[in-house]
């Protein structure tokens, strides 16, 4: 399940398991960064412990977390020193098993299908992107102003959640969408800058990864309601609604600070 009822409160556990991730891959490949050119002992474990999570969040299922999972992987492993050809083979035998899970589940091809012609299905399939196509054309350069849209009034779907960035588009126009990505693109200089300048290699490594975690997210949200990306469900950082992400996301925040005042 994609909600876990505590109470008369819900959570997302795919947020925690994110960030868990990040804590392990980091505390892992510092302790054996001696191993990491050996594949078997190296690569392995860690592909193993990030490939049960990605089946979990499929059971959910929950298709965006999991590739912002695998991005996530591929990326500290990266940066953690393993071999460029390691990661090829890796990327060699995640194709088939990614065609794989798009074609045994027919909403996930449709949603392909969509992505290269949304107006196939412009009532079905298509009709969430054609909304917020629809939504950033309305709002031009500058936007219809502040609380405006009308695309929200129930015509675009999740307008609060995956789909927030379209509103911001329409509202705010494309000024507002730019200020939007580039409060991303600060984060992310700021992030790095933190993971270069951390005097430990486990605080640089968990640097990075909150980062990209933060990042990342937030680059998929916006392919996705601009059509760039296929659609799937991920909510974008510190502006969708939701209990859960926001939670995580401050947490993710306070890991950065903390590790920005051990830089010095």
């Amino acid at each position: 399940q994609r909600w876990v009822a505590l109470g008369p409160l819900s959570f997302q556990p795919s947020e925690l398991a994110k960030v868990a991730l990040v804590l392990y891959l980091a505390t892992s490949l510092d302790r054996k960064r001696d191993r990491l050119t050996d594949f078997r002992r190296g690569v392995m474990p860690h592909c193993v412990v990030a490939g049960a999570m990605a089946l979990l969040l499929l059971a959910e299922p929950d298709f965006g977390n999991t590739a912002l999972v695998a991005v996530v992987l591929f990326a500290m492993l990266f940066v953690g020193g393993v071999r460029p050809s390691h990661l090829l083979l890796l990327c060699s035998g995640a194709a088939p098993a990614l065609a794989y899970l798009v074609i045994m589940k027919p909403y996930r091809l449709a949603r392909l299908m969509a992505f290269l012609n949304y107006d196939l299905d412009p009532l079905g399939i298509g009709f969430q992107l054609r909304q917020s196509l629809i939504a950033f054309g309305s709002g031009g350069v500058v936007g219809v102003g502040l609380g405006q849209s009308q695309q929200k009034m129930f015509f675009l779907p999740a307008a609060h959640t995956d789909f927030i960035f379209s509103v911001v588009g329409e509202e705010l126009g494309l000024v507002g969408a730019l200020v939007v990505l580039g409060l991303f693109a600060w984060i992310a200089m700021r992030g790095l800058k933190i993971a270069a300048a951390h005097p430990d290699r486990f605080g640089m490594l968990l640097a990075f990864g909150v980062t990209l975690l933060l990042v990342v997210q937030g680059l998929l949200n916006v392919g996705v309601v601009l059509g760039c990306l296929p659609t799937k469900g991920l909510v974008l950082p510190f502006i969708s609604y939701g209990g859960s992400a926001m939670l995580l996301t401050m947490a993710e925040v306070g890991v950065l600070l903390a590790l920005a005042r051990e830089t010095g």
